[in-house]
């Protein structure tokens, strides 16, 4: 009897051992990510709402620039053009500004809010890896969010040009050259390139270091984020007379410098940095070999961290 029963306990253990193996890895990693939107709806939600007000901004602008229409008729044709195409610009830095802002603070209560959260005593008994966890996690604001925000913003855009067709038509301007001066596809592309690379890849070391410090502090981790950087920067202000952590920081949060004339539009700057120039600026390949160093000590303490 027990020979029996041990036999068909081994053969269960066998068959659920094969069912395990036959587990792709990464869908532990997927339903981990899928597991942070669940529980982190700031994430879509903050930008979306961004994305209406703005419109609803933007249906009142259209409207008073409707009744104003004669003195844009004096403008050059280009001048015209720039007058209805700076919303466009504006909608697309209010969306991604608001996803950098969803990032930080999210990035900030990723690792820490698992920690003071008591419901969950039991996170430390999923059957994911500390790898995994810190993997899904940075996923969010380098990948997730940078292209949400892309879709929110070109949905948006997408219903500005409606909405401005509707309520200058009749109007006397050339509705036409609204969708047919500049080449929306090409400038969607643009859009998803600058957001990628600037928004994801050259942001990443900022994000390695809020998970670090969500994941090592234990009250404050606004504070402890900031506090640091700080104090450098003030210290070699005082020690050496010179700001060059500040300096870089700053040119960091702007994103990689390209050579435009003064004055050069969004446009022009994001068709400055190809794909050639942004690959080779060592500054990328620096910071993502700092964001990699972060991530791997926050895994690392992880593993020996409790809850709060």
């Amino acid at each position: 009897m027990n020979t029996h029963t041990n036999t068909v306990t081994g053969s269960q253990l066998e068959s659920q051992g094969n069912a395990l193996a036959v587990v792709p890895v990464t869908r532990p990693f997927y339903w981990s990510v899928r597991r942070e939107l669940w529980e982190n709806r700031s994430t879509y939600l903050a930008p979306l709402a961004a994305a209406a007000v703005f419109l609803f901004g933007f249906v009142i602008h259209t409207m008073v620039l409707r009744h104003r229409m004669h003195g844009i008729w004096t403008l050059s044709p280009e001048q015209q053009y720039d007058t209805f195409a700076a919303p466009y610009g504006i909608a697309a830095g209010l969306i991604m500004g608001t996803a950098f802002i969803v990032g930080v603070f999210y990035s900030l209560d990723a690792l820490y809010g698992e920690r003071r959260d008591r419901s969950i005593f039991f996170w430390k008994s999923l059957p994911v890896s500390d790898l995994t966890v810190v993997l899904s996690k940075v996923t969010i604001p380098i990948v997730i969010l940078p292209l949400l925000s892309f879709a929110i913003t070109i949905a948006t855009q997408l219903m500005m040009l409606v909405l401005s067709s509707i309520v200058l038509m009749g109007s006397g301007l050339d509705i036409g050259t609204l969708w047919t001066h500049s080449s929306f596809l090409h400038v969607s592309l643009m859009l998803l390139y600058h957001i990628v690379t600037v928004h994801g890849l050259w942001y990443a070391p900022f994000y390695g270091w809020l998970l670090l410090i969500s994941v090592l502090v234990r009250r404050a981790p606004f504070i402890w984020a900031f506090l640091p950087p700080f104090v450098i920067g003030v210290v070699e202000q005082m020690t050496f007379r010179t700001n060059h952590f500040f300096t870089m920081m700053v040119s960091r949060l702007m994103g990689p410098e390209v050579a435009t004339p003064m004055g050069s539009s969004m446009m022009d700057q994001m068709a400055a940095l190809t794909p050639a120039r942004f690959f080779a600026l060592p500054g990328l390949w620096i910071g993502l070999a700092i964001a990699a160093a972060l991530l791997a000590a926050a895994v690392r303490l992880r593993r020996s961290r409790g809850p709060i």
